[in-house]
């Protein structure tokens, strides 16, 4: 008696869990995961580009520093 209560209860458990993981899986909420993890891939690639042009910018001005082109004009 006690193993069938067993077996039963372990059944319930596991169709519930396979019936919220059906769940997961619905267009609607698919589609709301993918636009959020896009979102955020966007973020992070704003958040890259926004500090790659900033380091480039610094190097570029340490360059011309070095090598003495800020003076553009005064050569002709």
């Amino acid at each position: 008696m006690i193993r069938r209560l067993f077996y039963l209860s372990l059944g319930a458990f596991i169709a519930l869990w396979v019936m919220r993981r059906l769940q997961a899986l619905q267009p609607d909420h698919v589609a709301r995961r993918t636009a959020a993890g896009a979102a955020g891939m966007l973020a992070r690639v704003r958040d890259f580009t926004s500090d790659a042009l900033g380091e480039a910018a610094d190097r570029e001005t340490e360059l011309r520093a070095r090598f003495g082109l800020d003076q553009s004009g005064q050569g002709d």
